[in-house]
């Protein structure tokens, strides 16, 4: 029935920072932009900002996960290169570098202007189950 996710849309508060970060700051390959709309491609999967008001009395700070929000990651082939290079451009990492044996990856989190938390993940050998 569904074959991959086609693309992510991300609704940000500020298009022209949001286009910075996700084009300048990460890397991402632009497709398209416009005021409400901008298109960034990852291969299989499209980043798409969508330009939407923030709402009154959310607080700008990361709270953790939350029913009915979402977040997503990237895989990166050097976990610690990456992270190095992206404090090194002033992101916000909530996570740094952590080993998460059982379930075979390094991972790390960070956050996007609006405050979305974004995932980079690295396999490791997962561990094996004990007896």
């Amino acid at each position: 029935m569904f074959q991959h996710v086609h693309y992510l849309m991300v609704n940000v508060s500020d298009m022209p920072r949001s286009v910075a970060f996700y084009r300048d700051t990460l890397g991402l390959s632009l497709k398209f932009e416009s005021p409400d709309w901008t298109e960034f491609d990852t291969g299989t999967t499209t980043v798409a900002l969508h330009r939407a008001p923030r709402p009154e009395g959310r607080p700008p700070a990361f709270a953790g996960p939350t029913a009915g929000s979402c977040s997503f990651g990237f895989s990166v082939e050097d976990l610690d290169a990456t992270w190095k290079k992206l404090q090194e451009k002033q992101v916000r990492f909530v996570m740094p570098p952590t080993l998460r044996e059982e379930e075979g990856i390094r991972l790390a989190v960070f956050l996007d202007p609006d405050g979305l938390a974004i995932s980079l993940a690295e396999p490791v050998a997962k561990a094996e189950p004990r007896a």
